[in-house]
Formats: C-alpha cells, sequence, structure tokens
C-alpha cells in the first residue's frame, strides 16, 4: 500500500525535472539565439574587424617642446592624448582590477561567477561588468539606455563587443583603451589629461593616493567629483584603497595610513586660454590652419586639428619658456604698481592717458567699444541696435577683471559699466618677450602678453610699435658694410642737420641730443652705447636710408619702412618677432637664418608630415658682423645697459622698480635700450652668442605713458625683463646659455680695441626722442 502511495508524488516530480530542463534548456538556446541575431545586426550595428581594430575617439593635437614637454593641446570636446601601457604605473593597474575587475586577467571578455551572481542576488551582490565590457561600452554606445528591454540588448552587444575586443587586443592594451577613454570631468578626457589636471603630473608619476582618486571616478565621476564633492570623493577613494588591500596589492598598515589622507589635489586647469605659452598657442593655430589648407590628406580630405590626434613638435624650450613667464610676471607686476602710483585722481586727472583733452579721451573709448569683442556679438550675433548697444555699456554689469595682486596675474569679481572697463583695461602696461638661437633660428621662448585671458593681442608677432634707438644698430651695421668704419673712429658730437630735399626731407632734420648737451668727439661705439643722436645722424647722412632699407629687409624685416633719415632713431613700427630675427644676424657671423616656431608634425601613427627646412641668407660679412657685435657690448659695457654689470646695493627706484637687480653680469652681452617720444615704448633687444632675446614694453595706447624718463626708458621698462630672464636660464646649467666671447672671424681687418682713444666727451648721451639716458 505505502509504494502505490508514492507513485503519483514521483511523477510529479519526475514532471517538475522534465519542466525545469525544458526551461534551462530554453533559455539556453534562447541565450544563443540572442546572441546570434546580435551579433548578426538585427538590435543595431556591430562593429566589424575593421572598426574594432581602429576604434573611433577623438584626440586632441598636442603641442610638445623640443625638451619632450607637452605645452598644450588643440581641441573641441575631447582633451585626450592616449598613454601606453608602460607609461601607467602599476599601482594604478592594480587598483583599476581590484575595484573593476578582480578576475580580469582569468576571463575573455565575460565573468561567468560575476554574471551568475548578478542574476542570483538581482545586483545586489554588486555588477557583473568586465574592464572588457566597460571599454566596449565607452567605445560603441556610452551611456546605458533607460528602457529595460533597450538595456538588455546593449548588455548582449557589449558581451559580443567585449569577447571581440579579447580576441583583437592583449590585456595589456584593453586596460590602456580603458584609461584613455574615460572622461574624469573637467577637460579631463583620459588618463594623461586626468593625470595632468588634477595632479600637474604626467601619469607614470602619480602616486598610490592619487592613482586611487582616479580610479574610483570610474564609478561615476560626475558624482565623484573632486573639484565639487571632495568629501565624496574621497570616500570613494578609500573604498578603492580597501579592494586594494582585500586583493594583496597593498597591506592594511599603508591602507590605513592613506586613507587618513586629503585629496591633495594640485588643479591645473586646461584651455586654449590658460597654461604656459599661451600666446605661442595662438600663434601656433594660425600656422596649423595654415598647414592644413594647403596639405590635405591622401585621400584629399582635410586633417582635423581637433580630432585627428596630431603631434606637433616646436622649438620651445619648456624651461626658458617658463623662466621667460616668470620674468615677465615678476616685473610687469612691479612697474604696474609704480605707474598706477604715478596716475592717481589727483596726480592725474585723465588717468591713464597724459596730454589729452576729455573730448580725445571720449572719441578714444568709442573708438575701442566698437572694435570690442561685446560690441560684435551685440551687432552681429544677437542683432541689437546701434544706441542698444551703446546703452548697454554705460550699465553696471557683473564681470571678472583682470588684476596683479602680490605680483601674481589674477581675477577679481566685480561690478563696473563695460565703458569703464575699458578705460580700466588701458592702464595695463602691455609686453612682448621672444628668445632664440641664433644659429639654428629655433624660437625659446615667446611671451606676448601679460595674461592671455584677459589681454588677446600677442606683442610678439602680431603688435608692432616704434624701436626707438634699437634700430640705430643697423645704421651703424651699414657705415661699416659700405665705409669699413671701426668702432674707434671719431666724430664731433655737434648739433648737425640734414638739409630740406636731401633724401626726400621735406623740410631741415635736425635731431637732438637728450638734455640738450652736445660738445667734444666720440668713438662709434661710446655714441651708440649712449645712444647719441647727432652721430646717428651723421652716419645716415654718409650712406643714406635707403641702403639702411635694404639691410633690413635683408636681415627679415617685412613691414613697411619709409626711405626718410628719421628712421635712423628708429621711428618705424616693427614687431619683437622681427627684431630679434634680424639681431641674431649680428650673432650668427652676418648670416639670417629665418625663425623656426615648427620643426615637425605627424599623424597619430607617428608618419610625419611635415618637417621645417631652414631658410637662411648671407647678409654682412662674418667681419662686418662681428664689428657690429663688439659695438653692441659697449652698451652693456658703460652705456645705457651697464646696470646688468652693476653690483652695488639697490637705492630706492632700483628696489621700486629695476626688477632681479643686481644682475651681476661679467660675461660678454651685446645689447641695445630702446625708448620712443613720451616714453610710449621701452625696449632692449640682448645678445649672448648662443642665445638672442627681445622684449617690449608699453601700454595699448601712445598717450597712457610713464611722465619720466626715469620709469619710461627701455632700461627701466624692458631690460629688467631680460635681466631677470637671463639670470634663471644661467642658474639652470642644464640650458647650456653661454657666457663665452662672441666668436671673432680668422681675419679681423677692422680695429675693434679703442682702449688707446682718448675721447674728449664720454659721458652718457641719449636719444631726441627722447630715448636712452645713461641710467
Amino acid at each position: 500500500m505505502a509504494t502505490k502511495e508514492q507513485t503519483p508524488k514521483n511523477q510529479d516530480f519526475s514532471k517538475f525535472i522534465r519542466w525545469f530542463w525544458m526551461l534551462f534548456t530554453g533559455g539556453i538556446l534562447f541565450a544563443i539565439l540572442m546572441f546570434l541575431l546580435a551579433s548578426w545586426g538585427l538590435f543595431g550595428e556591430m562593429p566589424d574587424h575593421t572598426v574594432l581594430e581602429n576604434p573611433k575617439t577623438n584626440l586632441a593635437a598636442e603641442i610638445i617642446s623640443s625638451d619632450g614637454k607637452t605645452i598644450g593641446k588643440f581641441y573641441l570636446n575631447d582633451n585626450r592624448i592616449p598613454v601606453e601601457y608602460d607609461e601607467l604605473p602599476q599601482h594604478l593597474i592594480d587598483a583599476l582590477i581590484a575595484t573593476e575587475d578582480a578576475r580580469f586577467h582569468d576571463h575573455s571578455g565575460i565573468d561567468a561567477f560575476g554574471t551568475l551572481r548578478a542574476i542570483v542576488k538581482l545586483g545586489s551582490g554588486g555588477g557583473a561588468s568586465t574592464i572588457s565590457q566597460q571599454l566596449a561600452k565607452q567605445l560603441f554606445h556610452g551611456e546605458g539606455s533607460k528602457n529595460k528591454l533597450g538595456r538588455m540588448t546593449q548588455k548582449i552587444k557589449e558581451w559580443i563587443i567585449a569577447t571581440r575586443l579579447e580576441r583583437q587586443y592583449t590585456k595589456e592594451e584593453i586596460i590602456a583603451q580603458y584609461f584613455n577613454i574615460y572622461d574624469f570631468l573637467n577637460n579631463a578626457d583620459g588618463i594623461r589629461s586626468a593625470a595632468s589636471i588634477y595632479f600637474g603630473k604626467e601619469p607614470k608619476d602619480l602616486n598610490l593616493k592619487e592613482s586611487a582618486m582616479l580610479v574610483g571616478m570610474f564609478k561615476n565621476s560626475s558624482l565623484f567629483n573632486p573639484r565639487k564633492r571632495p568629501e565624496l570623493t574621497r570616500e570613494r577613494r578609500n573604498v578603492v584603497l580597501a579592494q586594494m588591500e582585500k586583493y594583496d596589492f597593498i597591506d592594511k598598515k599603508v591602507k590605513d595610513s592613506l586613507q587618513k589622507t586629503d585629496l591633495d589635489l594640485n588643479y591645473s586647469p586646461e584651455s586654449h586660454r590658460e597654461g604656459i605659452a599661451t600666446y605661442f598657442r595662438g600663434y601656433l593655430d594660425g600656422f596649423m590652419k595654415d598647414w592644413i589648407k594647403n596639405n590635405p590628406k591622401p585621400d584629399g580630405s582635410k586633417w582635423n586639428l581637433y580630432n585627428d590626434g596630431l603631434k606637433i613638435y616646436t622649438t620651445i624650450d619648456y624651461r626658458m619658456q617658463k623662466y621667460a613667464e616668470d620674468a615677465v610676471e615678476q616685473h610687469m607686476s612691479r612697474l604696474q604698481a609704480a605707474f598706477f602710483s604715478q596716475n592717481t585722481p589727483q596726480k592725474n586727472p585723465t588717468a591713464p592717458f597724459i596730454d589729452l583733452s576729455k573730448e580725445e579721451i571720449e572719441t578714444l573709448l568709442k573708438s575701442a567699444m566698437k572694435q570690442s569683442e561685446r560690441w560684435r556679438k551685440m551687432k552681429y550675433d544677437l542683432g541689437k541696435s546701434d544706441k542698444d548697444i551703446v546703452a548697454s555699456f554705460y550699465k553696471p554689469t557683473e564681470m571678472s577683471v583682470f588684476a596683479w595682486k602680490k605680483g601674481k596675474a589674477t581675477e577679481v569679481d566685480t561690478i563696473m559699466k563695460p565703458i569703464d572697463s575699458i578705460r580700466y583695461y588701458k592702464t595695463f602696461l602691455r609686453t612682448g618677450m621672444m628668445a632664440m638661437d641664433p644659429q639654428t633660428g629655433y624660437v625659446k621662448a615667446w611671451v606676448g602678453g601679460i595674461n592671455y585671458r584677459h589681454f588677446q593681442y600677442d606683442m610678439v608677432k602680431q603688435g608692432k610699435r616704434q624701436v626707438g634707438s634699437t634700430f640705430k644698430p643697423f645704421v651703424y651695421a651699414t657705415a661699416i658694410d659700405q665705409l669699413h668704419y671701426s668702432p674707434c673712429n671719431e666724430f664731433s658730437d655737434s648739433p648737425f642737420c640734414i638739409e630740406k630735399g636731401k633724401y626726400g626731407n621735406m623740410e631741415d632734420w635736425c635731431p637732438k641730443n637728450s638734455g640738450g648737451e652736445y660738445g667734444g668727439t666720440r668713438t662709434l661705439k661710446n655714441a651708440l652705447a649712449n645712444s647719441v643722436n647727432t652721430i646717428t645722424a651723421r652716419l645716415m647722412d654718409q650712406v643714406g636710408p635707403q641702403p639702411v632699407i635694404d639691410l633690413v629687409k635683408k636681415l627679415g624685416i617685412e613691414s613697411d619702412i619709409p626711405a626718410v633719415p628719421s628712421i635712423a632713431l628708429g621711428t618705424a613700427d616693427l614687431s619683437v618677432y622681427e627684431m630679434v630675427g634680424a639681431y641674431a644676424a649680428f650673432a650668427n657671423k652676418g648670416v639670417y637664418t629665418k625663425p623656426v616656431m615648427v620643426t615637425t608634425i605627424e599623424d597619430k601613427n607617428g608618419t610625419i608630415l611635415y618637417q621645417f627646412k631652414p631658410e637662411t641668407r648671407d647678409v654682412l660679412g662674418d667681419e662686418e658682423a662681428y664689428v657690429t657685435v663688439k659695438l653692441l657690448e659697449g652698451v652693456t659695457q658703460y652705456g645705457s645697459g651697464a646696470r646688468l654689470r652693476r653690483t652695488g646695493p639697490p637705492d630706492k627706484f632700483y628696489k621700486e622698480v629695476i626688477t632681479g637687480y643686481p644682475y651681476g653680469f661679467t660675461n660678454p652681452i651685446a645689447g641695445k635700450t630702446g625708448t620712443t617720444q613720451n616714453q610710449s615704448d621701452g625696449w632692449f633687444m640682448g645678445m649672448v652668442p648662443n642665445l638672442v632675446t627681445g622684449v617690449w614694453v608699453g601700454a595699448e595706447d601712445r598717450a597712457a605713458h610713464f611722465r619720466s624718463i626715469l620709469y619710461g626708458q627701455g632700461a627701466s621698462m624692458a631690460l629688467p625683463i631680460w635681466g631677470s630672464f637671463m639670470k634663471k636660464c644661467y642658474d639652470d646649467k642644464t640650458l647650456d646659455v653661454s657666457t663665452g666671447n662672441f666668436e671673432a672671424p680668422s681675419r679681423l681687418s677692422i680695429n675693434v680695441d679703442c682702449s688707446k682713444v682718448s675721447e674728449t666727451n664720454n659721458d652718457g648721451g641719449s636719444d631726441s626722442t627722447p630715448d636712452d639716458l645713461n641710467f
């Protein structure tokens, strides 16, 4: 009886077993069918072999310095520069595996154990996505669908792509791709940008806790944003450290000590208006667009500067660029303070302008208004009327404006009328500086202004200003070349005129010496050292304006220069770029070498697309060039640049304005100061055998300037930047900036030793513009 009673129950159990296996088999077949349908593209396009081999990612163009550092990038949306696996520190890789995929090295794209656990626990025990699956998601469809059915099909596609990626790439390549593809926010696309932006480092230099923080952001970078939610990000970092201890990548002692620390961010935002060499990058943007226009891809399409991952190798030396920018910031902040103190409303009611009427100032400001970005946007983007636009300039508006604070460039939030902001910005002195190797033409440093975010007009190549006495060496060089003059030739320092009608003069041209001082004789070396105008005028009378213009054109100066005698005193508007290129020929034995900024352009695979070809030409003989250099050495020996050699204690004025003093240079330096009418422009051109540097300082408007020659001369406005820059370069022994003599020609027929020449006037002279005084 007992056996008969059990039979129905056994039959019921066997029926249950059959149903289980039918459902299990059906589930397996259904899964296989879904995988097949997905692989055939029924749920949307699947990447084929070629797409997997070359996944589409936007890569920024990388700008690389001559010493191998990244200066900046060109990008629109993706600030991404890929790194190789061997550039990643081991603790960064360990943190990723411990946190995201502990069995990464044991599966082939799909973690069966993790998937089963997720199904059984309905996701409460953690996700099952492997690093390969997450890479598939990032590469081919981004954010997951919010629709459950859509998310399921996406998950199936992820599994398929993950297994294909595992067949296509090594484990190391998958890890590198994952780090490169992820968006860490704040323009930090990929691990290299993230390391740079959050910690100011290359990935290989990250420490353990920094690596843990970045890996923690993989969970959700918007949520774990170290700038907006530092405490939450710190907690997530500590979870990563705990995972590393769990899987024996670190011990408990290390974990406990690091979990107590702060994030210690060194936030260094990367944008086109921030970072190092911003003005140079602005120039380079135009250079690259011109190159792209004239150099299509092999298939005829155009290169994309922002997405194609081009590598642009430049001549800029990262160290020199940093020293140049530091020198500019240190001096310009101090000089600006002196300018402000002399332009208070009590001292100058029309500040920052001098000798302008109220009507003239209003005209100047209205002109600036119509050239402003605000006017352009309102006029052309918003279609506002001129009346409405003008009215908007007189309404108080919230804005962030530039300011110097404790010697540093900063921004200040304020409320100001836009018309007042125009006047405010015109109170700031600007600068342009460029340094170049005279033999190779390689431009080593380029500083086009005081702050690119607020003053984008580049004063290295774009801006041109009167050059003052820095033009005089071209007149002297022409006389040496044509008349074989020696630095020791003597000339009378007496009033001199070039009469009306000669060389196109509309009237007599009678330049005056600064201070109206004359008398005695001077050697050419002494006359140039002290910027004596009458002797420069005598030389111009002997050689004529046209030969001088012919010389400077051969020296690379392209700006228009009128063929009149007054150009001898620097009335022409030239750029720092032109002046440095021209002076460099003197240091390069009379050979002009066109400045070089870009040496090579490569595509993302390292194929060379462009390589520069040096452009040189003989302009002067090596003897004439050497004699000109010897003349210029006198400027720093006992002329207007002699403060470069002084070592005495600074007085009140030196403490206030002459940044970096005392310089105490003892090596040969050839140079020339320059100052224009009313001290509107200050220049200094300085040369050692393997580095030529030019500096200009002045305001945007010529009517804004120092009242006195003491503050406004080139030796006060521009020379300190050169002196501070060179001190930093000499302190860095890795740069090998020359302290030696300029190389003399093998045959020297012109006497350059003036030590035995007796002069009846050796005191300081200056330019009638007025130019350099011998302070």
